[in-house]
């Protein structure tokens, strides 16, 4: 099957699945200009919507079931990467 679709090893796929039938799809990710392009227009995005880096780091440690230590350093340290 991984010959008849092209798949290389290491090719990344989601399996989706309803009733009796099952769905591969490949994904691959963006090229470094794409990925550029989404940065930019989400920065733009908060910005408008009065997000601040701390704002972010509080919602990623929700998500990741953490408690906050020092939110305005290590926002502003992995904004400042990206």
């Amino acid at each position: 099957m991984r010959n008849s679709l092209g798949l290389e090893t290491g090719a990344q796929f989601i399996v989706m699945g309803e009733n009796d039938v099952v769905i591969l799809k490949t994904i691959s990710p963006p090229s470094m200009s794409e990925f550029d392009n989404i940065v930019t227009r989400a920065r733009r995005q908060a910005k408008a919507a009065g997000m601040k880096p701390s704002d972010i780091a509080r919602a990623v440690d929700k998500v990741r079931g953490r408690a906050r230590r020092d939110e305005a350093s290590e926002a502003s340290a992995f904004l400042s990467r990206v």
